[in-house]
């Protein structure tokens, strides 16, 4: 995996269990340099003062949920091209297609594990693979 280990990662989730759970995660992989917001606007006011390589969101936060963000973050010029993941204990399709349409880059379904972060994150990253 040929990540660049130092790469910025905001991990955005109202849950604090579960930051500690991804960020361990993200650990395991080789990656230090990781923030956390505990919700959608949190993580845009963090957005705008830092420049971000990945942004993992859970869906299902108040008061603003991680699609809203994923929407407020593709419909900015300055944030537009920031690679998403979305994370859900929600399997739904049609959650999975509107994520999809308002541009999610990859969906991972809880609970995962440091394996299945790294295949998705591999495939928003497809160069990082060689």
């Amino acid at each position: 995996m040929a990540f660049d280990l130092s790469m910025p990662i905001l991990v955005v989730d109202d849950y604090n269990t579960m930051i500690r759970i991804i960020r361990n995660l993200l650990k395991q992989l080789g990656f230090e340099n990781v923030d956390d917001a505990n919700d959608g606007s949190a993580a845009l006011a963090k957005m705008m003062g830092k420049k971000y390589g990945l942004v993992i969101s859970d869906w299902n936060m108040e008061p603003m949920t991680g699609y809203d963000l994923l929407r407020e973050i593709r419909a900015s010029p300055e944030l537009s091209q920031t690679p998403f993941i979305m994370i859900t204990a929600e399997s739904k399709t049609e959650n999975v297609i509107a994520a999809k349409k308002a541009g999610v880059n990859n969906y991972i379904v809880k609970p995962f594990n440091a394996a299945t972060l790294k295949v998705k994150m591999e495939a928003v990253f497809p160069a990082a693979t060689t």
